[in-house]
């Protein structure tokens, strides 16, 4: 019996082909091996009651065969195909597909200059580092990547408007033309002076936009911010500031903030959780809304991101309207990574369910939450517990002397006071005005002593910090688990084996691969079932 089941409605154009039935793929095995090759248009033949499928070069090698009727075919397919083609044009890649930046560097310098030599956009991780940091990764980025691609993360800081600002100064500065903006609530004279002042006219009197955006989002209401024109409140605060010319504020006026938003459904660090395949079409219907109203001349794109751990994941994205897709959590585990030993191997070895929201350090007071491992560190539990006794308690002195004596041993491991004198020294040297916002406010204080602990729990994480690992701060989402289901059993099981460019490479080749299996499925052809599996191989790129 055959291993390909035919639709009994399956209809033929009764075409005879003349091949060698020794070049025909009928056994599960033969036929994955021909599906593989995908740089040959793939045929499916019949002879008698047998099913097989053979490559264009077995046609041509058969000139004297045997007599078999041609029941379809697909084309070849490369990575190339998928996604939006303005899109790898605008950002001079090779495929529709970027990685997202980690924050505190993880997304580091050698993750995205591995990327960009081979053609792929990575952004790198600037949230969270000090001006200083940033500058020295953009002259190490740009010196190795003189003609790109690469991005830079700009995230929304709203308690320290110093450091978004002046990551902003650092772009300007250096001519970074590509940004990532990621956890904005809304619109900021930040992102919107980096977008005007890279604005000009050209020869032809069109507007040429030197400073791109991609913003990442996960609400409606942000989204639409991100589509439309900036607003003439900030464009006209910042001509007066003289941070941008009449003439930038004019053409900004006319373009949208950004020129791709990508859909973050239940990613990694920031997320609202939401399911991508409910997220994504209201974002492109909501793009359409706004192209109608503004007619502009580019059309801005929309991607994908979060939960993209897999070949199929990405393709559902594409097969959904996703110009491109990111990845994040997979590439944390990567060996350019700049993450410690430790947390890699923890990434390497979660599941789906093992991951859980938590406090977020940037956001504390506001309550906002991220989404962080919970196999292997109790940092979870312990961050809850501060935004626990920051709810119920007006000061630090407030708390019940057992409750403080609690987070001192096991938690801080040090005195309150020890924690606060390192809290002050960080900020005076990061953004002394946090100190300011402390006198006769003795919640501030308190939130600003649990954020020593929240912002250097992801830190230990990354350096390898012995002795803390129970605290480790891990971001993460559902596609690590996702991504290591998928590579069980392959040669990127094993950690020291990825590396972001086969990662990406074999997330798009795999959804290429199932693509084109799609297409025979829609024909009524249906392949063994163990030719749903995608299993990558080690190659050199």
């Amino acid at each position: 019996m055959s291993q390909i089941r035919l639709n009994s409605n399956l209809s033929t154009n009764n075409e005879q082909v003349s091949i060698d039935p020794q070049k025909v793929a009928f056994t599960e095995l033969d036929i994955q091996s021909k599906l593989l090759r995908m740089d040959q248009a793939l045929y499916v033949v019949q002879n008698g009651e047998a099913v097989g499928v053979c490559l264009a070069e077995d046609l041509k090698d058969s000139v004297a065969g045997t007599s078999m009727s041609l029941l379809s075919h697909v084309e070849p397919m490369h990575v190339g195909q998928l996604g939006d083609p303005e899109f790898m044009r605008a950002y001079g890649i090779n495929m529709a597909y970027m990685t997202g930046a980690m924050a505190n560097g993880i997304a580091s310098e050698e993750l995205v200059i591995a990327s960009g030599k081979v053609g792929l956009l990575s952004s790198f991780g600037a949230a969270g580092l000090v001006p200083p940091r940033i500058e020295e990764a953009i002259n190490k980025i740009q010196h190795a990547l003189p003609n790109g691609p690469y991005a830079f993360n700009l995230i929304h800081s709203p308690s320290e408007d110093a450091i978004e600002r002046g990551a902003v100064d650092l772009f300007l500065k250096h001519g970074v033309t590509t940004v990532e903006a990621s956890a904005f609530l809304g619109l900021t004279p930040n992102i919107v002076r980096y977008r005007a002042a890279g604005l000009s006219l050209n020869a032809q009197n069109q507007v040429e936009i030197g400073n791109r955006v991609i913003a990442k989002i996960s609400r409606t209401e942000v989204a639409s911010k991100f589509m439309m024109p900036a607003p003439a409140r900030i464009l006209q605060q910042l001509l007066s500031e003289g941070s941008i010319t009449e003439e930038q504020a004019r053409l900004a006026a006319n373009i949208p903030m950004a020129d791709d938003i990508t859909v973050e459904a239940d990613s990694g660090g920031h997320t609202d959780n939401r399911p991508l395949i409910l997220l994504l079409p209201t974002i492109l219907a909501l793009r359409e809304q706004i192209q109608a109203k503004f007619s502009y001349n580019q059309s801005i794109r929309v991607g994908a991101a979060g939960g993209i751990g897999n070949p199929a994941s990405a393709l559902a994205a594409f097969m959904m309207g996703a110009a491109y897709v990111v990845t994040g959590s997979v590439n944390q585990s990567c060996v350019e990574a700049a993450a410690s030993a430790h947390s890699k191997r923890l990434l390497a070895q979660a599941e789906m369910t093992d991951v859980i929201m938590a406090p977020a350090a940037d956001m504390f007071e506001m309550g906002v939450e991220l989404q962080v491992l919970k196999r292997g560190t109790m940092f979870p539990m312990r961050a809850k517990k501060l935004y626990e006794l920051y709810k119920n308690y007006e000061s630090i002195e407030a708390i019940p002397q057992e409750e403080r004596e609690k987070l001192e041993q096991q938690v801080f491991r040090s005195s309150i006071e020890e924690i606060w004198r390192q809290t002050e020294e960080h900020f005076n040297a990061r953004d002394p005005h946090q100190i300011e916002r402390v006198k006769d406010n003795p919640k501030r204080k308190m939130a600003l002593i649990f954020r020593w602990y929240l912002g250097l729990s992801s830190r230990w994480s990354n350096s390898g910090e012995q002795g803390r690992e129970a605290d480790y701060q891990i971001w993460a989402g559902p596609a690590m688990g996702a991504f290591n289901y998928w590579v069980k059993g392959s040669y990127l099981e094993e950690v020291s084996n990825r590396k972001t460019v086969e990662v990406g490479w074999h997330i798009m080749t795999g959804a290429t691969y199932l693509y084109r299996l799609r297409l025979l499925q829609i024909k009524g052809i249906w392949l063994p079932p163990a030719c749903e599996m995608y299993v990558p191989q080690p190659f050199s790129v």
